[in-house]
């Protein structure tokens, strides 16, 4: 039997490395998104706790080591306490920061990419595609099976397609909810803001509950369209069957309520994409040797930085 860890209260799948013990007991998982930074501590093995604040412009290495602190504090841990860190990050800004934090204090980092995630990308550009996109299609396959599609209810809707050998196939990118949302507010006289409940009725009879009405009715219409076509379309590559297709949702919205009547998606876990953080980090730290092992066809050495530090 395997270890029993923090995802969902199940054992970790069948030829992971979970029994064999982290390279670090105490991981900090960080996810860095347009809108969100969403960080995780992990410890000897274990999802211990999140926590989610609004992503820092353009912060100095003192700014955003401040701001961690802060929520490592709300955990009742200190940033010194902290082994090692595995990134997933979007903002280049953020990324150079958190760079300078772990270079001063010798804490090995571990940054996601098309070069340093365990699974083929079978793409022209591999590089091109979002550390969080990767790092996703990686924990699905782990803790879900394939093949699989990951919805990602964040600043952009993105809907990441993972073959039955879990190799990474592309997918969609649609405009966030809260985002069209933003924009109506923006660029209308009238048109409040409103929250995202599930409207009682699809016939609004004010400008909040039409509103309400046409942002998640026809968020849910999207979302629903878009996995039946890649759905399809998978199985069709794949020669089985659409119907076989795991689909997960996560990311800052998939807590809302709605998204769990949406037709089609099979699980929703707001946290996969720092179990995937946890789990990519994992399976590096048991590679004889990172430089050794190309992903998509791309060396480790040749991605740069994707795994630094070590003490």
């Amino acid at each position: 039997m395997g270890r029993w860890d923090a995802w969902h209260g199940t054992e970790w799948p069948a030829g992971s490395t979970s029994g064999r013990g982290y390279h670090a007991s105490v991981l900090l998982v960080v996810d860095v998104g347009n809108t969100n930074l969403t960080l995780g501590l992990v410890v000897d093995g274990a999802l211990t706790g999140s926590r989610r604040v609004t992503t820092p412009g353009a912060p100095t290495a003192d700014e955003l080591e401040v701001l961690l602190a802060g929520l490592l504090e709300l955990e009742g841990r200190r940033i010194g306490e902290v082994e090692a860190i595995a990134l997933a990050s979007v903002v280049p800004a953020v990324s150079e920061a958190l760079e300078t934090i772990t270079d001063r204090r010798a804490i090995p980092l571990l940054a996601a990419s098309a070069a340093t995630v365990p699974i083929p990308v079978r793409l022209e550009r591999p590089a091109e595609v979002g550390a969080d996109r990767l790092v996703n299609a990686l924990a699905v396959q782990r803790l879900y099976g394939t093949p699989a599609i990951v919805v990602d209810f964040g600043t952009a809707t993105t809907f990441d397609v993972v073959a039955q050998d879990g190799a990474y196939l592309g997918g969609a990118i649609a405009p966030g909810l809260e985002l069209g949302l933003e924009a109506l507010a923006q660029h209308t006289a009238r048109l409040p803001r409103i929250d995202l409940r599930m409207p009682e009725r699809a016939i609004g009879t004010d400008t909040e509950s039409a509103m309400r009405s046409g942002a998640i009715n026809g968020y849910i219409g999207l979302t629903r369209e878009l996995l039946d076509r890649l759905r399809a379309e998978l199985a069709s590559d794949e020669g089985g069957e659409p119907s076989l297709v795991r689909t997960v949702a996560t990311g800052g919205l998939a807590s809302q309520p709605w998204v769990r009547q949406i037709p089609g998606i099979d699980a929703v876990d707001p946290e996969l994409t720092l179990k995937g953080l946890a789990i990519l980090h994992q399976e590096s730290a048991w590679r004889p040797s990172a430089s050794a092992v190309g992903m998509g066809g791309t060396s480790r050495d040749d991605a740069g930085a994707g795994s630094r530090g070590g003490r």
